[in-house]
Order: C-alpha cells, then sequence, then structure tokens
C-alpha cells in the first residue's frame, strides 16, 4: 500500500497540512460526517459472514446462464463477480428496464434492489416473468418482495440497514449462496470468502478515522485528490474495485470521478491524454495486483512513462492479500474510506444523495 509523506514548503503543501489536521480532528469528522458513515464502512467486512438461507424448489430446466438485474449501488455484487467466483456458464449484469433478448426457460434471473422499489428492477422481473426464466429477487422489502411471495418466486431478504450503499457486502455474500444453492459453483467457496474477513477488518483498523493521517494512508491519498477530478485506472480482475471507486466518490464526495482499464485505455484514453485540453485538473489513481496479468501490469508503469508531462503523474495503490478476492476486496473497502475523507475535505456531508432523490421525484 502506497504511504504518502509531505515536505511543508509552499501554499499546496500548506493546504495538505491543513486538512490533514482536519482529519485528525474528531469534532470536526462529526460535524460533517453527521449519519457515521465512517463508522458503518468500518463494519463492511463483517458483512460477508451474514449466512443466507436459500430453499430452491425442484427445477424443471437446467440452468445454462446467469443474467443479474440491478441499477446503482444494488449492481454492485454482479460487477464483483467479474473478479471472483468463476462460473463455467455466462454470467451478464443487465442495468436497463428491458432484459437480454436471450432470457428464457434455461435463465437464472436475479433482480436485486435494496429498496425493493426500483423502477427499472420491477419492470425486469415482470418481463423475465413472461419469459419463464427461474427468478431469484433480492430485497429489503418494497414492491419486489410483495411480488416475488405473491408468484411463490425465491426471496432472500436483504438486511435494512442505516446506509444503504454501504449494505454492498451483504448484497455480494446473498448472491453467492443463491451461486451455491442451484450448484453453480462449490460449496467450499463460502469458506474461501468468509477467510477474507480477518485480513479486511486488519485493514479497516490502519485506515479508520482515529488513525492519524500521519499513519493513513486513506487520508494521505484523499488529501491529494481535492480539487481535482479522479480518474481511476485498473486491470480488468482489479476493474470492479475501480468502478466502486468511481461511484464511491461521486456518491459520497459529490465529486466527479471516472474510471478505465488496462489494456484497454491503450487503445484510445492513452492518446486523449497527449493534447487538450491543455489544463488538466485531474488526479491519477492506479489500482495495482499482482494477480492482474503479467503484460498489464508491465502496462501501468510504461503507460505512466510515455505520458510524463502529459498528465499528472499516477499515485499506485499497490493491493495486499493472497488471493485475487482478496486483492479486489482490500482495494473496494480502502476506497470506501479514501472517498468518505474527500467527503469531509470537501466540506460535504457523504451521507446525503439528493440529486438522486430529486430525480426520482421528478419522473414520478
Amino acid at each position: 500500500m502506497l504511504i504518502y509523506s509531505y515536505c511543508i514548503i509552499g501554499r499546496e503543501e500548506s493546504a495538505i497540512y491543513n486538512g490533514g489536521i482536519m482529519l485528525d480532528d474528531m469534532n470536526v469528522i462529526a460535524q460533517r460526517d453527521t449519519a457515521d458513515m465512517l463508522g458503518a464502512a468500518a463494519e463492511l467486512p463483517d458483512q460477508l459472514l451474514r449466512r443466507f438461507v436459500v430453499d430452491v424448489p425442484s427445477q424443471k430446466h437446467e440452468i445454462k446462464n446467469v443474467v443479474f438485474s440491478a441499477l446503482g449501488g444494488s449492481a454492485l455484487p454482479a460487477e464483483f463477480v467479474r473478479t471472483w467466483p468463476h462460473l463455467s456458464i455466462p454470467f451478464v449484469l443487465s442495468k436497463d428496464y428491458t432484459i437480454p433478448h436471450f432470457v428464457d426457460e434455461h435463465t437464472l434471473f436475479i433482480v436485486a434492489s435494496h429498496s425493493g422499489s426500483t423502477e427499472e428492477s420491477i419492470a425486469a422481473y415482470a418481463e423475465a416473468r413472461k419469459k419463464n426464466a427461474t427468478v431469484v429477487v433480492m430485497s429489503s422489502g418494497g414492491p419486489l418482495r410483495e411480488m416475488a411471495i405473491e408468484n411463490n418466486d425465491v426471496f432472500i431478504e436483504l438486511p435494512s440497514v442505516k446506509h444503504p450503499r454501504l449494505g454492498y457486502f451483504y448484497a455480494y455474500r446473498a448472491l453467492i449462496d443463491v451461486l451455491v444453492a442451484y450448484k453453480l459453483i462449490q460449496p467450499d467457496l463460502v469458506e474461501v470468502l468468509e477467510a477474507t474477513v480477518t485480513p479486511l477488518n486488519t485493514l479497516v483498523q490502519t485506515i479508520q478515522s482515529d488513525v492519524t493521517t500521519g499513519n493513513n494512508s486513506a487520508k494521505q491519498l484523499a488529501l491529494q485528490l481535492v480539487g481535482k477530478t479522479p480518474i481511476i485506472y485498473a486491470g480488468q480482475k482489479m476493474s470492479p474495485a475501480a468502478f466502486k471507486w468511481k461511484i464511491s466518490i461521486n456518491e459520497s464526495a459529490k465529486n466527479t470521478a471516472w474510471t478505465g482499464t488496462v489494456p484497454d485505455m491503450n487503445h484510445n484514453e492513452f492518446t486523449g491524454w497527449t493534447s487538450h485540453p491543455s489544463e488538466k485538473p485531474f488526479a491519477v489513481v492506479d489500482l495495482l495486483s499482482s494477480f492482474e496479468q503479467e503484460r498489464v501490469q508491465k502496462r501501468f508503469e510504461i503507460t505512466d512513462r510515455l505520458l510524463s508531462g502529459m498528465r499528472p503523474k499516477a499515485m499506485s495503490v499497490q493491493a495486499v492479500g493472497e488471493s485475487e478476492l482478496e486483492h479486489v476486496l482490500f482495494l473496494i473497502i480502502f476506497g470506501e474510506f479514501v472517498s468518505l475523507y474527500l467527503a469531509l475535505l470537501n466540506g460535504v456531508d457523504p451521507s446525503p444523495v439528493t440529486q438522486v432523490e430529486k430525480l426520482k421525484a421528478a419522473l414520478a
């Protein structure tokens, strides 16, 4: 994990120093993080220990593909599946009112919505039932729960949490339990997932709010992002973490952020950095893992060298752990804390998502 140090010699360094002092003031943190999202983030690893009972009825048709239908944070479990576990049949994430044309009686169609009232998910649920798919609903309640029970579909009740945006590891664990129940992955993979909890809690202890900036690499990185648009890059295996960084910075810090993947960025964005805009108020963050393909790892180094002077020098966060799964979960949690510290530095409360609520009201 990259640890940042500062040489306090100028205006920018002074601002970083003052920001660090603010992030170490527990009174200021309490005033800005009114709903204690930092406290909720510290409990993320333990969500992976929650076990969900999945009662699978007798199957009339062989399952040949899986479609996970969800929007926003509810879609995160499917994003994580891009890294782990590895399924032997197609697994597709759908984020729309409509569903893929191939959905049929051989499809396991999982609809996820924490509230159970997401209009796109309700529409997708109805369409999947018309196509005779095997339907599973994951929610904490709402209309989706009522429809699933009425239609005798498998229903997985997600825990009601104070911050729905920070309930994604519950949903991830629920998805793993569903895949085990339908015999799409081996049962012993549950133990693999649960084994990550201890090292992830160790990570949390090093970056939680009571750890001072000088010893807290998440606070240090947040200080480097203030006033800039973070652009987060990762290889394919760590790309779910990069995507989670983006949406956490968007929602918690109320800050623009973008993400890209290597090697694909070398075929388009790489050239985009070489010219306009001439002013580049960006911060480049590379999420690195030793489990990425060797050529991908090499591309990060070469890309930063060839773009020297054309873009800000990339700041690297190196994942720690014994497996691909542990690496991606490490980066996800680390990014969650970075986004929350950035929110405090931006002077915003990380909890409300007012614009999203306004959009929903306007659509209603």
